[in-house]
């Protein structure tokens, strides 16, 4: 359905929408701010980089959350035809109105095959690829609280699963991270699946793809980041990790093999998360939050 909405389905849309005049405008995020500019901006991000994905965005808090961004452009939203009012529903169609975009109503069914699941709430929006930028631009765009440490990078050496890939990047824009480097080749792309774990985080990140997570450590290290992988079977624990005011990296390895052997070799310090039970081995997504968090703790203290 193009455009109008199918006689007998709810109105989701409020009364009194914006007149066509104020059609067009963007969306700023939350304190007026934009991450990385207005959107359409080529400043720092290298727009030859495609492959990273992320076209389709599902699921009403990463919808909404990419409205609220106005990182990228956005295409159209479809909104499934058989759903019931609902605030945050009301508070997509207002964000698309107000920066131009289209809103369709559509049978379920085509939003299932559109993104291959059915966990999309009924809400699918076509958009920009996320953009891509080099290392170096990316550590520009980091915050530094004044008197904190710069938060710390995050590198994914090979996490191919959908699902834990979105939670790590939910978990890591909670976290205060800004930048997250991804291996071109041994890494999940930015499906749908992604976007609904991620629950919009990945409006508010800035990816750098890489050709290896060993050379990205290695141009880090240059750059004085130091580098931390995390290894169940390192010696070391995480709690006694000491960085001073060095800005560091957290490296995450796959949900099987770990962090690769080269990568292991690449890293300034390996740590482990200690645990109790008879288990011994946490899934990477509650790794990773561990981590992330005891370096967010460590900056929140200073």
């Amino acid at each position: 359905m193009s455009g109008g909405r199918k006689s007998g389905a709810p109105n989701l849309r409020r009364a009194g929408n914006r007149a066509a005049s104020q059609r067009g405008s963007t969306p700023t995020r939350r304190g007026g701010q934009r991450p990385g500019g207005r959107a359409g901006e080529r400043t720092g991000a290298d727009r030859r980089n495609r492959h990273l994905g992320g076209e389709k965005v599902i699921g009403r808090q990463s919808v909404k959350e990419l409205l609220l961004a106005g990182r990228r452009p956005v295409r159209e939203v479809l909104l499934a035809s058989d759903l019931e009012p609902a605030r945050i529903l009301e508070e997509i169609i207002d964000l698309a109105d107000e920066a131009g975009v289209k809103i369709h109503e559509t049978p379920r069914k085509k939003i299932e095959t559109l993104t291959e699941t059915a966990s999309h709430q009924g809400v699918l929006a076509l958009t920009a690829p996320l953009p891509t930028y080099s290392l170096e631009d990316a550590l520009a765009h980091r915050d530094v609280p004044t008197g904190n440490r710069a938060p710390p990078l995050l590198l994914l050496d090979g996490v191919d699963d959908p699902g834990n890939l979105g939670s790590l990047l939910r978990t890591a824009e909670c976290a205060g991270v800004r930048v997250v480097v991804l291996a071109r080749h041994r890494s999940a792309r930015i499906t749908p699946i992604v976007t609904k774990r991620a629950a919009g985080a990945t409006e508010h990140l800035f990816f750098v793809p890489v050709s290896g997570i060993p050379s990205a450590l290695a141009e880090l290290a240059e750059r004085g980041v130091w580098s931390i992988g995390l290894d169940a079977a390192a010696k070391d624990s995480i709690w006694e990790l000491n960085l001073a005011d060095a800005p560091a990296a957290l490296v995450l390895g796959s949900e099987g093999r770990g962090l690769s052997r080269l990568t292991r070799k690449r890293c300034d310090l390996l740590v482990r998360i200690p645990t109790e039970g008879r288990l011994g081995v946490l899934n990477v997504t509650v790794a990773g939050a561990a981590a992330l968090f005891e370096f967010a703790r460590r900056r929140m203290e200073r």
